[in-house]
């Protein structure tokens, strides 16, 4: 990467966004801990530094705080939020709890057109805010460049340092102008070009591969989701038939998810692909199993197991690879002084089994899921796989609610294969982030063919989500939701009656179990 701007991270859930907002102007972005020492800054060489937002109080005794040498670095410093009081606390200004908070929308005046992070907008800019704090003091040599009715230090510049500091969420929709702010700061103050592309990110990517896998051979877990589907072909790309791909049947997959991957990957693209076959096995474990923590903890230690004798029939091989993307590596990492910040412990990050003796490749270890997406189009995969949705690694298990059986799976496969397909029909499926059928553990009365029934039921999950972080349930057209009730009651044997969930996540989650 020629070009990047470093974002330090004080804990905000909005870093990552800040991050995918640089990449969206084609400029590499980097996210390192808030405390990163300035000489380890210093040899990524990077065009600019964005201190994010965070939920401390500058002014606490346990405050994330910076080293204070990046302010000696000569690169332009934006500073966001709890970015901006760490300026002004540590230049000389003063930070305040504030009298008024200020959560949700507000609205920014322009105070010097001439600024150039402001460059080309209105006088007026809808801006989402979030936080309590506030400026009561400028630090020396700084001027203001934009106030609100709360704040009349809301966005503030020091012009020959090219240091700036604003109170509001420049990365979220919420500020609707907020990319072309971001924009600005990444082009017109750092300098940056457009170098960050997936079609140069390929060249570098093999590079990198073939320099550190030599002539030694790669062995990958291959699920047919998208990230694992992406590093596939990548790894293949940069080092051919040293890769073989292992693909493990568990029994819990969707419909032709077996066919689907053998067709695409050992038969189109050339993969070696080593395919087993272990439904019984799995199946065998869960029987009786109705606990949604037991039902994970026994998929997840039969994989191992699985996979790990199936890398010994493979041969000998050096490395494993991993479909990590950045978001895993980010968020495995906690803040000091705030353990929220750590939203999850990934099971791509943390390391390996300790008897199984490889060394990592991480091939996606720096892009984000839309990223991922935009290289599998360049590396030639299908459409159906570089744009299906997110799929959880246990599978139908956890839209199988209760004990797992071959029937009720059965049931489950045919029912989410319908909803699929009329969402497919509708032009739908590529618009929401997860369309999924779920089956219960709720019989009802039914009347079918004139006799009486007692069957299941089917739940259908549809949410809008950018990052599965949080999500919206989909109002999905009554005609829709029509065709998917009478195909799911009238094909699928076993069930009566279907059902739409219109919950949201918070409360609730995206998957059932």
């Amino acid at each position: 990467m020629n070009e990047q701007i470093v974002i330090l991270d004080f804990g905000s859930q909005y870093t990552q966004v800040i991050a995918r907002r640089i990449r969206e102007c084609s400029v590499y972005s980097t996210i390192l801990r808030y405390d990163t020492p300035a000489s380890e800054i210093a040899k990524l060489n990077p065009k600019g530094i964005i201190l994010s937002g965070g939920p401390s109080s500058v002014y606490a005794s346990d405050a994330p705080l910076p080293d204070k040498g990046i302010f000696k670095l000569d690169v332009p410093i934006l500073g966001i939020c709890y970015g901006v009081q760490l300026l002004a606390h540590y230049l000389g200004g003063r930070v305040e709890k504030g009298q008024k908070r200020e959560y949700g929308k507000g609205s920014l005046t322009i105070a010097d057109s001439g600024c150039a992070l402001f460059a080309g907008l209105p006088k007026t800019l809808q801006v989402w805010n979030s936080h309590g704090d506030k400026l009561t003091r400028l630090p020396k040599d700084f001027v203001v460049v934009g106030t609100t009715d709360n704040s009349d230090y809301a966005a503030i510049e020091h012009p020959k340092r090219r240091i700036f500091g604003i109170q509001f969420h420049p990365e979220v929709v919420h500020t609707p102008r907020g990319r072309e702010i971001v924009a600005n700061f990444v082009h017109k103050i750092c300098g940056c070009g457009r170098q960050w592309t997936m079609r140069n990110y390929i060249d570098q990517a093999v590079e990198e591969i073939r320099t550190q896998v030599g002539s030694e051979r790669v062995i990958l877990g291959l699920s047919g989701g998208v990230d694992s589907s992406v590093a596939a072909a990548l790894l293949h790309r940069a080092i051919g038939d040293q890769l073989t791909c292992i693909f493990v049947n568990n029994g819990l997959l969707r419909a032709r998810e077996a066919e689907v991957v053998q067709e695409v990957f050992g038969r189109n693209f050339k993969i070696r692909l080593q395919y087993e076959e272990t439904s019984a096995l799995f199946l065998k474990k869960l029987k009786g199993v109705t606990d949604p923590e037991r039902k994970r903890k026994i998929i997840g230690k039969t994989f191992i197991d699985v996979f790990q004798a199936a890398t010994r029939r493979a041969g000998k091989a050096k490395f494993l690879a991993q479909g990590t993307l950045y978001p895993d590596v980010i968020e495995s990492v906690p803040i000091a002084g705030n353990p929220a910040a750590m939203i999850k412990s990934h099971h791509n990050v943390g390391g390996l089994p300790k008897n199984m003796k490889f060394a990592l490749v991480e091939p996606l270890r720096c892009l984000f899921k839309d990223e991922v997406r935009q290289l599998g189009v360049e590396l030639g995969l299908p459409k159906e796989i570089v744009q299906r949705q997110p799929f959880p690694g246990p599978g139908l298990a956890v839209r199988c609610l209760g004990e797992i059986t071959p029937d009720k799976l059965r049931i489950l496969r045919e029912a989410d294969s319908i909803v699929v397909e009329e969402m497919k029909s509708a032009e739908l499926y590529y618009e929401t982030w997860q369309t999924f059928a779920v089956l219960l553990p709720v019989r009802s009365v039914g009347v079918q063919g004139d006799e009486r029934t007692y069957d299941f039921t089917i739940a259908i999950r549809a949410v809008e989500s950018q990052d599965g972080m949080t999500a919206d349930w989909v109002r999905l057209p009554y005609d829709v939701l029509e065709r998917v009730s009478l195909r799911i009651t009238n094909e699928v044997r076993g069930v009566n009656r279907v059902v739409l969930d219109l919950t949201s996540k918070p409360p609730g989650t995206i998957e059932w179990e």
